[in-house]
């Protein structure tokens, strides 16, 4: 019995999908390139367009999802000067796994008046998902960040609800070496129930934040203004050189609408045209 249990997770162990991207940005002249790209496993990075005074850069997923056990990691560093707009090809879709938790690492690291807009799509988690993802943030003191990052517990068109799950999500943030900002949710078991509570989503399925640095009562300002252009909860906030929004939604489809709203304001310019799609 022992050493079936043991084959058995040797075979899981080697179907599991183990990706890794290294992607620094330089600007030259006034164009953004990119100076390091190395690519692992299932994760790809392709930058379409143009020489731009801001590189856009598509992360692909070439597994179709993300299963138990699978691993990922993305180093992202904006080198001095430099603008990137970060976004991935489509909705990450977690998929049910009976054992081992997926894990998912993000580091992002911005030099002297680097500018970074992370904006990947919505992260989907279906039942009896399992995952774990942090984010690590170093910012120079001059840098500038617009981050957002939205988890959809299942697909409401589709009928289907996140009965059971596991969700550990761990954010970090540090400016000029001194640490900013931190929190981490986690959502353990019966993650309907759970999101059912008036505390934590009042029967919403679908949730976002949103981080902007430097940020300032005028920044959310431009999120309040929004009012009755979005269709679930948002609060936005300002502290401390660093402004926070927060959503609440019925669906992911209601959460998408927000979100493009809520970035089209906060970003100025338009968001990656996969977003639009």
């Amino acid at each position: 019995m022992a050493q079936a249990a043991a084959d058995l997770a040797r075979t899981f162990a080697a179907n599991r999908a183990i990706g890794a991207i290294s992607l620094a940005v330089r600007e030259s002249g006034g164009i953004m390139r990119r100076s390091r790209l190395r690519e692992e496993g299932s994760l790809r990075v392709r930058c379409p367009g143009p020489a731009s005074t801001e590189l856009e850069a598509i992360i692909v997923n070439t597994a179709g999802g993300v299963a138990g056990g699978d691993r990922l990691k993305l180093d992202i560093s904006v080198e001095r000067g430099a603008r990137l707009v970060v976004t991935t090809a489509a909705a990450e879709k977690v998929y049910r796994t009976l054992e081992p938790a997926a894990a998912i690492e993000v580091k992002l690291c911005l030099g002297a008046g680097a500018r970074l807009a992370w904006l990947p799509q919505e992260t989907i988690l279906f039942d009896r998902a399992r995952l774990r993802r942090a984010i690590d943030i170093d910012l120079a003191a001059d840098a500038q960040l617009l981050l957002a990052e939205a988890n959809v517990f299942g697909r409401g068109g589709m009928g289907e609800a996140v009965k059971d799950g596991f969700l550990f999500d761990r954010w970090r943030l540090r400016r000029d070496g001194r640490l900013m900002h931190a929190e981490a949710m986690r959502l353990d078991g019966a993650v309907s129930a759970k999101l059912a509570q008036g505390a934590v989503a009042k029967g919403g399925t679908a949730v976002a934040t949103v981080l902007v640095v430097p940020g300032e009562e005028a920044t959310a300002d431009k999120v309040r203004a929004l009012g009755d252009q979005l269709r679930g909860e948002v609060g936005a906030s300002a502290w401390n050189g660093l402004a926070i929004v927060r959503l609440c939604a019925s669906d992911g489809q209601a959460l998408r609408h927000d979100l493009i709203a809520v970035l089209g304001a906060l970003r100025g310019t338009a968001l990656p045209r996969l977003w639009l799609n």
